[in-house]
Parts: structure tokens; sequence; C-alpha cells
């Protein structure tokens, strides 16, 4: 349901080209906040591989041009696939890396002045469930997602003084365009989620979004340096 509970926000978004990112841009706008998005495709505002050394500043700079400032950060961009242990190329580990951990690194960095001039910045990453546990193919991904929890706790801590929460949202198994190709490759991958979640069904991106727009706002001002499961309930039979 759309309030107003983010007028006045300025938020960016990456990863808004589709899934998680795109719902999260469309219900904070919903909600208010005047949204910048960024992807690697897409009808966003910044197209780049952010992966890039100087993509991150270039982002945020032309960001806050736009905006008139920036107070809001969800880094959504993200990639997994399956690869066993044996044969993982050093490449693709790599790769995740970048995308999933330095890339969100580099943007949070290049924000930092502009969060601490707010005085009430907002951060919200995005973990998994793999955040704080691990399962069979994704040791890169589940690597760099227990990464992003740590780095989300300690900016937290650092970053707390300023009057800037940092949080981080962990999802479930999600319909999105990155988890369709596990599903459809392997459709008792897809029964053993929605099975495993109390909830019997797998999330949808605006189950993510909502949680993230929660914790962009001022109804979440003293919550910060946590990670938070938004699963189905599947995680409580780990």
């Amino acid at each position: 349901m759309a309030s107003d509970r983010l007028k006045n926000r300025k938020a960016i978004v990456t990863g808004a080209g589709s899934g998680i990112g795109a719902a999260t841009a469309v219900r904070l706008r919903a909600d208010g906040a005047q949204v910048f998005t960024a992807d690697v495709q897409g009808d966003v505002d910044f197209t780049a591989d952010l992966t890039a050394l100087d993509a991150n500043a270039r982002l945020v700079e032309q960001a806050v041009a736009a905006m008139g400032g920036l107070d809001t950060l969800v880094p959504c961009a993200g990639i997994s696939a399956f690869h066993p242990l044996e044969g993982h190329d050093d490449a693709y580990f790599r790769r995740v890396m970048e995308v999933n951990l330095v890339a969100v690194f580099r943007l949070v960095r290049n924000a930092v002045p502009h969060l601490k001039a707010a005085g009430n910045g907002r951060i919200v990453t995005i973990g998994s469930t793999t955040s704080s546990h691990g399962d069979e193919g994704l040791s890169a991904y589940s690597a760099s997602k227990h990464a992003v929890l740590g780095f989300t706790k300690s900016v937290a801590a650092e970053l707390g003084p300023f009057g800037v929460t940092v949080n981080c949202v962990q999802p479930g198994a999600i319909a999105t365009a990155m988890t369709a190709p596990a599903f459809a490759q392997m459709p008792e991958f897809r029964t053993f989620w929605e099975n495993k979640a109390p909830l019997r069904r797998l999330g949808q991106p605006e189950d993510i979004a909502d949680v993230i727009a929660f914790l962009c706002s001022d109804d979440a001002r003293f919550m910060s340096g946590h990670g938070v499961w938004v699963d189905g309930g599947a995680m409580v039979r780990h």
C-alpha cells in the first residue's frame, strides 16, 4: 500500500532494470521518494557495469545532481548461478565478488559524505538466506552474501554516529529473472523451496521491496546493523 512516508527522500537503487531492484524503485516512488535508478541494461537513469572502477563515483555524482542530494542507498544488483566447486573457475568467482560485494562497497564509500550530511541516511543491502547458511553449488554466491552481511554490520557501526542506519535484507527463494533459469532447469528445486516455506510459495520481488521501503522509512529509525529474513518462513526449517 502506497503512502507518503518516504517523502523528501532521495534514493539510488541499483539492479533496477528488473526483479527486486525494479520492484524497489516502484515502491519507493509510490511512497514519495525521488529515485535514481541504475543497471547494466533496462529502462534506468544510469546505464553501466557497476564493477567498472569509476562507475559508482559517476553514479553518485549524477544522482546527486539530478535529485539535489542523496540520503538513501539500495544496492540490488547481483548475480548467481550453480557452479560445483570442482571445476569452478577463478574468473566466475571473481565476477560474483565484483558484482555482489565490491560494487556495493564502492557505491557506499562514494555516497558516505552525502549520507553523513543528510543526518538520517539509510542503506539497505541485499543479502540472502545464504548470508547465514550455505548450499551446494553456490560457494561463490554464498561467500559474497556472507561478506555483504558482514560489511553491513561494520558500516552500521561506523556510520551510526552520523544518524545513518544500515540493514541487510535476506531474501529466500524469489521468482526473478536471476532465479528463473535454475527453476526451469530443475523444477524439483522450485518445488523444494515452495514446500520448505510454511507459506507454501516462492517470494515475489514486491515481497522484498515492501520490506526495503520499511527499512528506508522513519518507522525503522532505531533499527540498524541487522540481517532481516524475508523468506516465507523457509529457514525456520533449516
